[in-house]
């Protein structure tokens, strides 16, 4: 992969450490040339270097108005830097600020921009195996960009890997746990997770260990598919744990009664389905009934765009 070399930093000007992200280090910086403030994402280790060049890659074949925007990357004394837009807030700030949860017109505008974001993904084969509330940014206009792509892979390349680190354990889907194979399906899920979240300002499922976290699912959805339970018993992983089967759930529509629309509950059920086979994807989302507004303005937008020019 063809990365420049910058003979020193002085390009970039590090303001504050914003945090850590799949693997690297983000800073708040300054591009002393056109005075943008920017975000850096370092690499040092030898071991991150694999995944930085995978993120790059990722962010170099993914342009679209809800995922980040890769400005620049260079080498510079052996380490290697990302530069990308820096984007303030992340749905976690909002969710802090809201603790009861967000009004649903701003749940439906923000999940209908994930999804597109998704939707772009996996337009290009792309799964993006970590998304959380940490990892969607949201401008000042309320626009949502999709980060972090440490964890995201080519479908080519998961179609046979199980048990391996994916996804935050609470945005983790069933079959992702019980190390079945998975796919575009298992973003679908998160997504899911995430509006839930959204919803009501709590963690939809709050696992704190694998079985946990399959015991936190079931409780609110009912028993696993029998195909799961199978996988979970054969998986080494669990040898020796034994299985958390459930009784009886309060069910999806018990926990959301009177918290949200009609229409977004019929969405969420669709991306939390258990089987995977079953589960509502990006494209189907984005022509549900209750993204008829985001749809529309989409329209006026493109109308706008097309007369102005």
């Amino acid at each position: 992969m063809d990365i420049p070399e910058l003979n020193n930093m002085k390009k970039i000007e590090i303001l504050a450490l914003v945090g850590e992200g799949s693997y690297g280090m983000v800073f708040k910086g300054r591009n002393s040339e056109t005075k943008e403030i920017v975000a850096l994402k370092k690499f040092k280790d030898s071991k991150d270097l694999g995944e930085a060049l995978l993120e790059l890659q990722m962010l170099r074949s993914l342009k679209h108005e809800n995922i980040i925007e890769l400005k620049e990357a260079f080498r510079s004394k052996g380490e290697l830097y990302i530069i990308l837009e820096y984007i303030e807030k992340s749905m976690i700030d909002v969710l802090q600020q809201m603790p009861n949860g967000v009004p649903a017109d701003k749940i439906n505008n923000y999940s209908y921009q994930l999804i597109k974001a998704i939707d772009w993904c996996h337009k290009n084969s792309i799964v993006h195996r970590d998304l959380k509330p940490d990892n969607v940014l949201i401008s000042e206009n309320d626009t949502i960009k999709l980060c972090d792509f440490g964890l995201a892979r080519k479908m080519s390349e998961i179609s046979n890997v199980q048990n391996s680190y994916v996804a935050t354990r609470w945005y983790r889907s069933p079959e992702i746990i019980v190390g079945a194979p998975y796919g575009k399906a298992a973003d679908m899920w998160s997504v899911g997770c995430i509006i839930g979240e959204l919803s009501d300002g709590k963690t939809l499922f709050p696992g704190k260990s694998h079985s946990d976290q399959l015991l936190a699912i079931q409780n609110i959805l009912g028993p696993l598919p029998t195909e799961q339970q199978i996988i979970f018993h054969k998986n080494p992983f669990f040898y020796g744990t034994s299985f958390p089967a459930v009784s009886s759930s309060i069910s999806l529509e018990n926990r959301y009664q009177g918290v949200i629309s009609s229409t977004l509950f019929d969405l969420l059920k669709n991306l939390l389905e258990l089987r995977p086979s079953e589960r509502c994807l990006s494209e189907e989302c984005l022509k549900h009934p209750v993204f008829c507004l985001q749809r529309l303005l989409g329209q006026l937008d493109r109308t706008v765009s097309r007369q102005s020019n």
